[in-house]
Protein backbone atom coordinates (compact mmCIF):
# COMPACT_ATOMS: atom_id res chain seq x y z
CA UNK A 1 0.00 0.00 0.00
CA UNK A 2 1.61 3.59 -0.97
CA UNK A 3 2.70 6.14 1.76
CA UNK A 4 0.07 8.89 2.24
CA UNK A 5 1.15 12.37 3.27
CA UNK A 6 0.33 13.75 6.53
CA UNK A 7 -1.06 16.27 4.84
CA UNK A 8 -3.87 14.16 3.08
CA UNK A 9 -4.18 11.74 5.80
CA UNK A 10 -4.59 14.08 8.57
CA UNK A 11 -6.91 16.86 6.43
CA UNK A 12 -9.88 18.01 8.93
CA UNK A 13 -12.96 15.82 8.13
CA UNK A 14 -15.20 17.99 10.65
CA UNK A 15 -15.32 21.02 11.81
CA UNK A 16 -15.00 20.13 15.61
CA UNK A 17 -11.14 18.77 13.87
CA UNK A 18 -9.98 21.95 11.83
CA UNK A 19 -7.66 24.15 14.07
CA UNK A 20 -7.39 27.91 14.48
CA UNK A 21 -10.48 29.21 12.36
CA UNK A 22 -12.63 29.09 15.25
CA UNK A 23 -14.03 32.94 14.20
CA UNK A 24 -15.36 31.02 10.38
CA UNK A 25 -16.34 27.83 12.20
CA UNK A 26 -18.74 29.47 14.48
CA UNK A 27 -20.20 31.26 12.14
CA UNK A 28 -21.11 28.62 9.58
CA UNK A 29 -21.94 26.47 12.63
CA UNK A 30 -24.72 29.02 13.50
CA UNK A 31 -25.74 28.99 9.51
CA UNK A 32 -25.96 25.32 9.47
CA UNK A 33 -27.91 24.83 12.74
CA UNK A 34 -30.29 27.91 12.10
CA UNK A 35 -30.87 26.68 8.49
CA UNK A 36 -29.49 30.51 7.43
CA UNK A 37 -27.72 29.54 4.15
CA UNK A 38 -25.95 32.19 1.65
CA UNK A 39 -25.94 30.96 -1.73
CA UNK A 40 -22.51 32.08 -2.32
CA UNK A 41 -18.84 32.19 -0.04
CA UNK A 42 -15.62 33.64 -0.75
CA UNK A 43 -13.04 32.17 1.45
CA UNK A 44 -9.83 34.30 2.19
CA UNK A 45 -6.61 33.73 3.53
CA UNK A 46 -3.07 32.31 2.93
CA UNK A 47 -1.79 28.92 1.64
CA UNK A 48 -2.19 26.19 3.65
CA UNK A 49 -4.87 27.64 6.04
CA UNK A 50 -7.84 25.55 5.23
CA UNK A 51 -9.74 27.40 2.58
CA UNK A 52 -10.45 24.04 0.74
CA UNK A 53 -10.95 21.89 3.53
CA UNK A 54 -13.85 24.29 4.96
CA UNK A 55 -15.34 24.01 1.18
CA UNK A 56 -15.46 20.18 1.36
CA UNK A 57 -16.77 20.41 5.36
CA UNK A 58 -19.56 22.75 4.32
CA UNK A 59 -20.36 20.79 1.04
CA UNK A 60 -20.49 17.56 3.55
CA UNK A 61 -23.02 19.34 5.92
CA UNK A 62 -25.20 20.68 2.55
CA UNK A 63 -25.59 17.16 1.14
CA UNK A 64 -25.04 14.90 4.25
CA UNK A 65 -28.14 11.93 3.98
CA UNK A 66 -28.53 12.82 8.22
CA UNK A 67 -29.82 16.24 6.76
CA UNK A 68 -28.73 19.56 6.66
CA UNK A 69 -26.52 20.29 10.07
CA UNK A 70 -23.07 21.28 11.54
CA UNK A 71 -21.99 17.66 12.36
CA UNK A 72 -21.83 15.69 9.25
CA UNK A 73 -21.88 12.22 9.81
CA UNK A 74 -19.17 11.09 7.70
CA UNK A 75 -20.21 7.36 7.34
CA UNK A 76 -22.59 7.73 4.40
CA UNK A 77 -21.99 7.71 1.00
CA UNK A 78 -22.57 11.05 0.53
CA UNK A 79 -20.06 12.21 3.20
CA UNK A 80 -17.15 9.51 2.10
CA UNK A 81 -17.35 10.18 -1.07
CA UNK A 82 -16.28 13.79 -0.79
CA UNK A 83 -13.69 12.73 1.57
CA UNK A 84 -12.06 11.34 -1.40
CA UNK A 85 -13.06 13.16 -4.04
CA UNK A 86 -15.26 11.81 -5.76
CA UNK A 87 -19.08 12.94 -4.85
CA UNK A 88 -20.76 13.87 -8.39
CA UNK A 89 -22.34 17.01 -7.23
CA UNK A 90 -19.21 18.46 -6.02
CA UNK A 91 -17.73 20.24 -8.63
CA UNK A 92 -14.64 21.75 -7.52
CA UNK A 93 -12.65 24.05 -10.29
CA UNK A 94 -9.20 25.52 -10.30
CA UNK A 95 -9.38 29.02 -11.71
CA UNK A 96 -5.45 28.92 -12.45
CA UNK A 97 -6.59 26.45 -15.13
CA UNK A 98 -9.90 27.77 -16.37
CA UNK A 99 -9.44 31.21 -17.16
CA UNK A 100 -11.47 31.89 -19.74
CA UNK A 101 -14.87 32.82 -20.51
CA UNK A 102 -15.75 30.35 -22.69
CA UNK A 103 -15.00 27.59 -20.14
CA UNK A 104 -17.19 29.39 -16.98
CA UNK A 105 -19.83 29.34 -19.61
CA UNK A 106 -20.05 25.85 -20.03
CA UNK A 107 -19.19 25.58 -16.15
CA UNK A 108 -22.63 27.79 -15.27
CA UNK A 109 -24.80 25.96 -18.39
CA UNK A 110 -25.33 22.96 -16.44
CA UNK A 111 -26.18 24.89 -12.96
CA UNK A 112 -29.54 25.02 -13.88
CA UNK A 113 -29.83 21.02 -13.96
CA UNK A 114 -31.28 19.54 -10.59
CA UNK A 115 -28.37 17.91 -8.73
CA UNK A 116 -27.63 13.72 -9.33
CA UNK A 117 -27.47 12.25 -6.14
CA UNK A 118 -27.11 15.38 -3.09
CA UNK A 119 -29.28 17.70 -1.96
CA UNK A 120 -27.16 20.82 -3.28
CA UNK A 121 -25.05 21.04 -6.39
CA UNK A 122 -21.85 22.85 -4.39
CA UNK A 123 -19.27 24.56 -7.21
CA UNK A 124 -15.74 25.03 -5.77
CA UNK A 125 -13.96 27.55 -7.70
CA UNK A 126 -10.06 27.70 -6.02
CA UNK A 127 -7.55 30.89 -7.12
CA UNK A 128 -11.19 32.56 -8.27
CA UNK A 129 -8.74 36.02 -8.54
CA UNK A 130 -6.72 34.21 -11.95
CA UNK A 131 -10.15 34.45 -13.77
CA UNK A 132 -10.45 36.79 -16.48
CA UNK A 133 -12.51 39.90 -16.59
CA UNK A 134 -14.78 38.32 -18.92
CA UNK A 135 -15.15 35.17 -17.36
CA UNK A 136 -16.09 37.31 -14.16
CA UNK A 137 -18.70 39.00 -16.02
CA UNK A 138 -20.21 35.59 -17.62
CA UNK A 139 -20.52 34.45 -13.60
CA UNK A 140 -22.02 37.25 -12.53
CA UNK A 141 -25.90 37.13 -13.22
CA UNK A 142 -25.61 33.28 -11.79
CA UNK A 143 -23.50 34.01 -8.91
CA UNK A 144 -26.22 36.75 -7.57
CA UNK A 145 -29.25 34.70 -8.36
CA UNK A 146 -28.04 31.03 -8.80
CA UNK A 147 -31.18 28.15 -8.79
CA UNK A 148 -31.94 26.90 -5.33
CA UNK A 149 -29.66 24.19 -5.44
CA UNK A 150 -26.79 25.78 -5.97
CA UNK A 151 -24.09 26.62 -3.79
CA UNK A 152 -21.22 28.57 -4.90
CA UNK A 153 -17.56 28.24 -2.63
CA UNK A 154 -14.97 30.66 -3.76
CA UNK A 155 -11.61 30.56 -2.34
CA UNK A 156 -8.39 32.65 -3.15
CA UNK A 157 -5.13 33.65 -1.55
CA UNK A 158 -5.67 37.35 -3.27
CA UNK A 159 -9.07 38.96 -2.55
CA UNK A 160 -7.87 42.37 -3.79
CA UNK A 161 -7.97 40.79 -7.68
CA UNK A 162 -11.22 39.62 -7.55
CA UNK A 163 -14.29 42.79 -8.94
CA UNK A 164 -16.18 44.50 -6.31
CA UNK A 165 -19.07 43.42 -7.66
CA UNK A 166 -18.32 39.62 -7.31
CA UNK A 167 -17.74 40.04 -3.83
CA UNK A 168 -20.56 41.85 -3.07
CA UNK A 169 -22.44 39.05 -4.27
CA UNK A 170 -20.72 36.64 -1.66
CA UNK A 171 -20.31 36.52 2.17
CA UNK A 172 -16.57 36.59 2.60
CA UNK A 173 -14.94 34.89 5.62
CA UNK A 174 -10.68 35.93 5.94
CA UNK A 175 -8.92 32.64 7.24
CA UNK A 176 -6.12 33.72 10.12
CA UNK A 177 -2.64 32.23 9.84
CA UNK A 178 -2.05 29.49 12.13
CA UNK A 179 0.06 30.49 15.31
CA UNK A 180 3.17 28.86 16.45
CA UNK A 181 1.61 27.67 19.37
CA UNK A 182 -1.29 26.00 17.48
CA UNK A 183 0.82 24.18 15.00
CA UNK A 184 2.82 22.63 17.54
CA UNK A 185 0.16 21.22 19.34
CA UNK A 186 -1.55 19.76 16.00
CA UNK A 187 1.93 18.41 14.96
CA UNK A 188 2.08 16.86 19.16
CA UNK A 189 -1.01 15.25 18.74
CA UNK A 190 -0.72 13.46 15.02
CA UNK A 191 2.80 12.45 16.09
CA UNK A 192 1.36 10.73 18.94
CA UNK A 193 -1.37 8.48 16.92
CA UNK A 194 1.43 7.80 14.88
CA UNK A 195 3.58 6.83 17.54
CA UNK A 196 6.52 8.75 16.31
CA UNK A 197 8.77 10.30 19.04
CA UNK A 198 9.18 13.82 18.77
CA UNK A 199 10.97 16.67 20.80
CA UNK A 200 9.08 19.83 21.92
CA UNK A 201 11.64 22.47 20.67
CA UNK A 202 11.78 20.40 17.04
CA UNK A 203 7.83 20.92 16.61
CA UNK A 204 8.15 24.74 17.66
CA UNK A 205 11.28 24.65 14.94
CA UNK A 206 8.84 23.75 12.02
CA UNK A 207 5.86 25.21 13.13
CA UNK A 208 7.91 28.63 13.34
CA UNK A 209 9.08 27.73 9.94
CA UNK A 210 5.28 26.91 8.64
CA UNK A 211 4.99 30.55 8.69
CA UNK A 212 1.76 30.16 9.93
CA UNK A 213 0.40 27.09 7.02
CA UNK A 214 -0.70 24.31 8.40
CA UNK A 215 0.44 22.37 5.20
CA UNK A 216 3.87 23.59 5.24
CA UNK A 217 3.61 22.79 8.49
CA UNK A 218 2.79 19.11 7.99
CA UNK A 219 5.08 18.53 4.95
CA UNK A 220 7.96 19.89 6.65
CA UNK A 221 7.11 16.85 9.47
CA UNK A 222 7.26 14.54 6.82
CA UNK A 223 10.45 15.81 6.22
CA UNK A 224 11.88 15.52 9.65
CA UNK A 225 10.60 12.16 10.11
CA UNK A 226 12.33 11.03 7.26
CA UNK A 227 15.49 12.91 8.14
CA UNK A 228 15.53 11.24 11.74
CA UNK A 229 14.76 8.11 10.49
CA UNK A 230 11.67 8.41 11.74
CA UNK A 231 12.31 10.59 15.39
CA UNK A 232 11.98 13.92 15.67
CA UNK A 233 15.10 15.61 17.28
CA UNK A 234 16.20 19.41 17.75
CA UNK A 235 19.59 19.08 16.57
CA UNK A 236 18.51 16.67 13.54
CA UNK A 237 15.58 19.68 12.61
CA UNK A 238 17.44 22.26 12.89
CA UNK A 239 20.38 20.63 10.25
CA UNK A 240 17.29 19.83 8.10
CA UNK A 241 16.00 23.49 8.16
CA UNK A 242 18.97 25.66 8.76
CA UNK A 243 17.96 27.33 11.79
CA UNK A 244 20.14 29.00 14.24
CA UNK A 245 20.60 27.97 17.15
CA UNK A 246 19.59 30.09 20.06
CA UNK A 247 22.66 29.39 21.69
CA UNK A 248 24.95 31.47 19.17
CA UNK A 249 22.45 34.23 19.69
CA UNK A 250 22.63 34.52 23.18
CA UNK A 251 26.57 34.21 22.88
CA UNK A 252 25.81 37.43 20.69
CA UNK A 253 24.17 39.13 23.31
CA UNK A 254 26.47 38.73 26.10
CA UNK A 255 29.54 39.45 24.68
CA UNK A 256 27.72 42.86 23.31
CA UNK A 257 26.85 42.86 27.57
CA UNK A 258 30.55 42.79 28.18
CA UNK A 259 31.89 45.16 25.45
CA UNK A 260 33.77 42.35 23.83
CA UNK A 261 33.55 41.91 19.82
CA UNK A 262 36.00 40.01 19.19
CA UNK A 263 33.65 37.19 20.59
CA UNK A 264 30.72 38.31 19.15
CA UNK A 265 32.69 38.16 15.68
CA UNK A 266 33.89 34.16 16.73
CA UNK A 267 30.27 33.20 17.30
CA UNK A 268 29.68 34.73 13.57
CA UNK A 269 32.56 32.47 12.47
CA UNK A 270 31.38 29.62 14.25
CA UNK A 271 28.00 30.42 12.23
CA UNK A 272 29.80 30.60 9.31
CA UNK A 273 31.19 27.62 9.28
CA UNK A 274 28.72 25.60 9.78
CA UNK A 275 26.78 27.30 6.35
CA UNK A 276 23.98 28.65 9.16
CA UNK A 277 21.66 31.00 6.77
CA UNK A 278 22.39 34.42 7.81
CA UNK A 279 19.06 35.55 6.77
CA UNK A 280 17.21 33.17 9.38
CA UNK A 281 19.72 34.41 11.94
CA UNK A 282 19.31 38.17 11.38
CA UNK A 283 15.44 36.89 12.12
CA UNK A 284 16.07 34.92 14.82
CA UNK A 285 17.72 37.88 16.06
CA UNK A 286 14.84 39.86 16.16
CA UNK A 287 12.44 37.85 16.99
CA UNK A 288 14.31 36.96 20.59
CA UNK A 289 14.66 40.76 20.70
CA UNK A 290 11.25 40.97 20.50
CA UNK A 291 10.13 38.20 23.48
CA UNK A 292 13.57 40.12 25.52
CA UNK A 293 11.08 43.45 25.54
CA UNK A 294 7.94 41.84 26.00
CA UNK A 295 10.03 40.33 28.68
CA UNK A 296 11.41 43.69 30.41
CA UNK A 297 7.74 45.51 29.51
CA UNK A 298 5.06 43.55 29.64
CA UNK A 299 6.60 39.73 31.43
CA UNK A 300 3.05 38.56 32.22
CA UNK A 301 2.51 37.88 28.56
CA UNK A 302 5.63 35.47 28.17
CA UNK A 303 4.30 31.64 27.78
CA UNK A 304 4.51 30.40 31.07
CA UNK A 305 6.43 27.37 29.93
CA UNK A 306 9.83 28.24 27.90
CA UNK A 307 13.20 26.23 27.57
CA UNK A 308 15.28 29.28 27.61
CA UNK A 309 13.48 31.30 29.99
CA UNK A 310 16.12 31.75 32.68
CA UNK A 311 18.71 32.89 29.89
CA UNK A 312 15.75 35.10 28.40
CA UNK A 313 15.36 36.77 31.52
CA UNK A 314 19.23 37.24 32.21
CA UNK A 315 19.53 39.00 28.87
CA UNK A 316 16.54 41.10 29.46
CA UNK A 317 18.11 42.70 32.99
CA UNK A 318 21.30 43.10 31.32
CA UNK A 319 19.97 45.03 28.50
CA UNK A 320 18.69 48.73 28.35
CA UNK A 321 15.00 48.92 27.34
CA UNK A 322 15.84 51.68 24.71
CA UNK A 323 18.94 50.04 23.55
CA UNK A 324 16.42 46.94 22.81
CA UNK A 325 14.43 48.72 20.70
CA UNK A 326 17.75 50.65 18.54
CA UNK A 327 18.48 46.64 18.63
CA UNK A 328 15.97 45.43 16.55
CA UNK A 329 15.98 48.73 14.49
CA UNK A 330 19.69 47.51 13.34
CA UNK A 331 18.78 43.87 12.91
CA UNK A 332 15.44 44.40 10.64
CA UNK A 333 17.82 46.82 8.59
CA UNK A 334 20.68 44.47 8.54
CA UNK A 335 18.48 41.18 7.06
CA UNK A 336 16.92 43.98 4.43
CA UNK A 337 20.62 45.27 3.35
CA UNK A 338 21.93 41.76 2.87
CA UNK A 339 21.44 41.97 -0.84
CA UNK A 340 23.62 44.88 -1.00
CA UNK A 341 26.54 43.44 1.20
CA UNK A 342 29.24 41.89 -0.64
CA UNK A 343 28.61 38.74 0.54
CA UNK A 344 26.63 37.48 3.71
CA UNK A 345 29.12 36.95 5.90
CA UNK A 346 30.11 40.63 5.65
CA UNK A 347 26.28 41.66 6.05
CA UNK A 348 26.27 39.73 9.57
CA UNK A 349 29.61 40.90 10.47
CA UNK A 350 28.52 44.65 10.01
CA UNK A 351 25.29 44.32 10.98
CA UNK A 352 27.04 43.09 14.91
CA UNK A 353 29.42 45.52 14.52
CA UNK A 354 26.87 48.37 14.33
CA UNK A 355 25.34 46.22 17.83
CA UNK A 356 28.17 47.36 19.81
CA UNK A 357 29.08 50.64 17.95
CA UNK A 358 25.99 51.85 19.32
CA UNK A 359 25.59 49.86 22.39
CA UNK A 360 25.02 51.97 25.62
CA UNK A 361 27.94 52.77 27.79
CA UNK A 362 27.78 53.48 32.01
CA UNK A 363 29.40 55.81 34.31
CA UNK A 364 31.01 55.49 37.74
CA UNK A 365 27.62 54.84 39.81
CA UNK A 366 26.39 51.94 36.73
CA UNK A 367 24.22 54.26 35.20
CA UNK A 368 23.59 54.18 31.29
CA UNK A 369 25.61 56.83 29.51
CA UNK A 370 27.24 57.92 26.63
CA UNK A 371 30.56 59.57 27.23
CA UNK A 372 32.98 60.15 23.88
CA UNK A 373 36.50 60.01 24.31
CA UNK A 374 38.27 63.39 24.69
CA UNK A 375 39.04 65.21 21.29
CA UNK A 376 42.52 66.04 20.17
CA UNK A 377 43.85 68.61 22.39
CA UNK A 378 42.77 72.31 20.77
CA UNK A 379 45.13 75.31 21.23
CA UNK A 380 44.82 77.41 24.35
CA UNK A 381 44.25 80.60 23.74
CA UNK A 382 46.67 83.11 25.64
CA UNK A 383 45.11 84.24 28.63
CA UNK A 384 45.08 88.52 28.29
CA UNK A 385 47.32 90.16 30.35
CA UNK A 386 45.80 91.88 33.27
CA UNK A 387 44.38 95.42 33.57
CA UNK A 388 46.12 96.98 36.38
CA UNK A 389 43.76 100.16 36.50
CA UNK A 390 40.71 98.06 36.50
CA UNK A 391 42.12 95.04 39.07
CA UNK A 392 43.49 98.31 41.29
CA UNK A 393 39.69 99.65 40.92
CA UNK A 394 37.99 95.64 41.63
CA UNK A 395 40.44 95.89 45.09
CA UNK A 396 38.63 99.01 46.40
CA UNK A 397 35.32 98.52 45.12
CA UNK A 398 33.81 95.61 45.43
CA UNK A 399 32.12 93.94 42.51
CA UNK A 400 27.97 93.84 42.16
CA UNK A 401 26.43 90.65 43.64
CA UNK A 402 23.52 89.19 41.07
CA UNK A 403 20.35 88.63 43.12
CA UNK A 404 19.49 85.07 42.82
CA UNK A 405 16.32 85.67 40.76
CA UNK A 406 18.18 87.49 38.61
CA UNK A 407 19.75 85.97 35.38
CA UNK A 408 22.64 87.35 33.13
CA UNK A 409 22.28 88.00 29.70
CA UNK A 410 23.58 86.24 27.43
CA UNK A 411 26.17 88.97 25.89
CA UNK A 412 27.56 88.55 29.57
CA UNK A 413 27.94 84.92 29.38
CA UNK A 414 29.91 85.66 26.56
CA UNK A 415 31.90 88.27 27.58
CA UNK A 416 32.66 86.37 30.85
CA UNK A 417 34.25 83.58 28.91
CA UNK A 418 37.11 85.46 28.07
CA UNK A 419 37.24 88.62 30.30
CA UNK A 420 39.72 87.93 33.57
CA UNK A 421 38.67 87.38 36.49
CA UNK A 422 38.75 90.67 38.76
CA UNK A 423 41.42 89.92 41.59
CA UNK A 424 43.93 91.61 43.64
CA UNK A 425 46.96 91.96 41.39
CA UNK A 426 48.71 91.07 44.38
CA UNK A 427 47.61 88.07 45.10
CA UNK A 428 47.14 86.65 41.98
CA UNK A 429 46.98 87.00 38.41
CA UNK A 430 44.20 87.16 35.96
CA UNK A 431 43.20 84.03 34.35
CA UNK A 432 39.91 83.42 32.09
CA UNK A 433 36.60 82.99 33.99
CA UNK A 434 34.90 79.81 33.75
CA UNK A 435 31.40 81.13 32.34
CA UNK A 436 31.05 82.84 36.24
CA UNK A 437 29.33 85.60 36.89
CA UNK A 438 31.44 87.83 38.99
CA UNK A 439 31.30 87.14 42.99
CA UNK A 440 31.73 89.67 45.68
CA UNK A 441 34.10 87.44 47.08
CA UNK A 442 37.27 87.50 45.00
CA UNK A 443 38.97 84.40 46.70
CA UNK A 444 36.26 81.75 45.50
CA UNK A 445 37.03 78.52 43.73
CA UNK A 446 37.49 78.23 40.12
CA UNK A 447 35.02 74.84 40.28
CA UNK A 448 31.31 75.30 39.76
CA UNK A 449 28.68 72.84 41.16
CA UNK A 450 25.01 73.79 40.75
CA UNK A 451 23.74 71.45 43.80
CA UNK A 452 21.87 72.91 46.81
CA UNK A 453 24.98 73.98 48.01
CA UNK A 454 25.91 76.18 45.82
CA UNK A 455 24.23 80.03 45.91
CA UNK A 456 22.36 80.83 42.61
CA UNK A 457 24.83 84.08 42.19
CA UNK A 458 27.76 81.49 41.32
CA UNK A 459 25.45 79.21 38.60
CA UNK A 460 25.97 80.09 34.83
CA UNK A 461 22.49 80.34 33.26
CA UNK A 462 21.94 77.38 30.95
CA UNK A 463 18.97 79.15 29.46
CA UNK A 464 21.24 82.06 28.36
CA UNK A 465 24.08 79.92 27.67
CA UNK A 466 22.36 78.07 25.16
CA UNK A 467 21.24 80.65 23.33
CA UNK A 468 25.12 82.03 22.54
CA UNK A 469 25.78 78.58 21.48
CA UNK A 470 25.86 78.08 17.90
CA UNK A 471 23.98 74.38 18.19
CA UNK A 472 21.32 72.63 15.60
CA UNK A 473 19.69 69.39 14.98
CA UNK A 474 20.15 66.85 17.45
CA UNK A 475 22.66 68.13 19.50
CA UNK A 476 20.57 71.29 20.39
CA UNK A 477 17.36 69.01 21.32
CA UNK A 478 20.17 67.03 23.73
CA UNK A 479 21.24 70.93 25.37
CA UNK A 480 17.57 72.11 25.40
CA UNK A 481 16.28 68.89 27.80
CA UNK A 482 19.05 69.01 30.14
CA UNK A 483 20.21 71.07 32.90
CA UNK A 484 23.76 72.14 34.02
CA UNK A 485 24.99 70.41 37.25
CA UNK A 486 28.70 70.79 37.76
CA UNK A 487 31.52 73.41 35.22
CA UNK A 488 35.35 72.78 36.20
CA UNK A 489 38.14 73.78 34.72
CA UNK A 490 38.21 70.29 32.66
CA UNK A 491 34.76 68.86 32.66
CA UNK A 492 30.87 69.56 32.53
CA UNK A 493 28.13 67.62 33.74
CA UNK A 494 25.03 67.86 32.32
CA UNK A 495 21.59 66.00 33.94
CA UNK A 496 18.93 64.53 31.29
CA UNK A 497 15.16 63.21 32.47
CA UNK A 498 14.77 59.84 31.99
CA UNK A 499 12.05 60.22 29.59
CA UNK A 500 14.22 61.69 27.62
CA UNK A 501 17.20 59.26 27.30
CA UNK A 502 16.69 58.04 23.89
CA UNK A 503 18.73 61.62 23.06
CA UNK A 504 21.56 59.77 24.56
CA UNK A 505 23.56 58.91 21.17
CA UNK A 506 27.50 59.58 20.78
CA UNK A 507 27.12 62.07 17.83
CA UNK A 508 25.12 64.59 19.19
CA UNK A 509 27.31 64.94 22.49
CA UNK A 510 30.47 65.06 20.46
CA UNK A 511 29.22 67.94 18.34
CA UNK A 512 27.94 69.69 22.20
CA UNK A 513 31.28 68.61 23.58
CA UNK A 514 33.41 70.07 20.91
CA UNK A 515 31.00 73.77 20.82
CA UNK A 516 31.39 73.87 24.94
CA UNK A 517 34.64 73.54 24.33
CA UNK A 518 34.75 76.67 21.50
CA UNK A 519 32.81 78.88 23.94
CA UNK A 520 35.07 78.66 26.94
CA UNK A 521 38.37 78.37 25.46
CA UNK A 522 39.24 75.07 26.68
CA UNK A 523 39.31 71.23 26.20
CA UNK A 524 36.04 70.40 28.08
CA UNK A 525 34.93 66.55 28.84
CA UNK A 526 31.31 66.21 28.90
CA UNK A 527 29.22 63.66 30.84
CA UNK A 528 25.54 63.39 30.93
CA UNK A 529 23.69 61.59 33.89
CA UNK A 530 20.60 60.35 33.88
CA UNK A 531 18.42 61.33 36.90
CA UNK A 532 15.42 63.78 37.41
CA UNK A 533 15.88 67.14 36.81
CA UNK A 534 15.43 69.90 39.72
CA UNK A 535 15.18 73.16 37.24
CA UNK A 536 12.99 74.55 34.58
CA UNK A 537 15.13 73.05 30.99
CA UNK A 538 15.60 75.14 28.22
CA UNK A 539 13.03 72.50 26.16
CA UNK A 540 10.02 72.59 29.38
CA UNK A 541 10.48 76.75 29.26
CA UNK A 542 9.99 77.03 25.77
CA UNK A 543 6.77 74.29 25.85
CA UNK A 544 5.78 76.86 28.14
CA UNK A 545 6.02 79.98 26.73
CA UNK A 546 4.35 78.39 23.45
CA UNK A 547 1.30 77.30 25.99
CA UNK A 548 1.28 80.70 27.41
CA UNK A 549 1.51 82.19 23.91
CA UNK A 550 -1.21 79.83 22.17
CA UNK A 551 -3.92 80.31 25.19
CA UNK A 552 -3.50 84.19 25.24
CA UNK A 553 -4.90 83.63 21.32
CA UNK A 554 -7.36 81.88 22.39
CA UNK A 555 -8.56 84.39 24.49
CA UNK A 556 -8.12 87.28 22.04
CA UNK A 557 -10.34 85.42 19.35
CA UNK A 558 -12.88 84.23 22.16
CA UNK A 559 -12.97 88.26 23.55
CA UNK A 560 -13.62 89.38 19.67
CA UNK A 561 -16.93 91.17 19.25
CA UNK A 562 -18.02 88.91 15.95
CA UNK A 563 -16.60 85.76 17.30
CA UNK A 564 -18.90 86.32 20.29
CA UNK A 565 -21.92 87.22 18.45
CA UNK A 566 -21.24 84.40 16.04
CA UNK A 567 -20.97 81.52 19.52
CA UNK A 568 -24.07 83.15 20.86
CA UNK A 569 -26.46 83.62 17.51
CA UNK A 570 -25.09 80.06 16.10
CA UNK A 571 -24.42 78.12 19.33
CA UNK A 572 -21.31 77.30 18.09
CA UNK A 573 -17.78 77.41 19.77
CA UNK A 574 -14.00 77.82 18.34
CA UNK A 575 -11.84 75.07 17.62
CA UNK A 576 -8.50 75.65 19.63
CA UNK A 577 -6.65 73.86 17.20
CA UNK A 578 -7.02 75.92 14.65
CA UNK A 579 -6.23 78.87 15.90
CA UNK A 580 -2.21 79.87 16.08
CA UNK A 581 -0.72 82.58 17.78
CA UNK A 582 0.85 85.47 15.51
Amino acid sequence: MSYQVLARKWRPKSFASLVGQEHVVRALEHALTEKRLHHAYLFTGTRGVGKTTLARILAKSLNCEQGVSPTPCGVCSACQEIDSGRFVDLLEVDAATNTKVEEMRQLLENAVYAPTRGRFKVYVIDEVHMLSSSAFNAMLKTLEEPPEHVKFILATTDPQKIPVTVLSRCLQFNLKQMTVPAIAAHLKNILAAEAIFAEPAALTLIARSAAGSMRDALSLLDQAIAHGAGRVEEALVRDMLGTVDLDYLYDIFDALSAGDAAAMLQVADAMAARSLSVELALQEMASLLTRVQVAQLAAAALPEVADDAARLMKLAGALDPEFVQLAYQIVVHGRRDLPLAPDETSGLVMTLLRLFAFRPQSDAAGRPSVTPAAPAQAPQRQAPKPDVRRVSDAAVRPAPVVPPASQPSAARVAESASAPVSVPAVVQPAAPAISQVPDATPAAPPSVDTGASTSASSVPDWHQLLSALQLSGMARELANHCELRRLDESSIVLRLSPVHRHLLMRAPQEKLQQVLGEHFGRTLKLSVEIGDVERVTPAESARQERQERQERAVAAIEEDEFVRAAIEVFDASPVESSIQPL
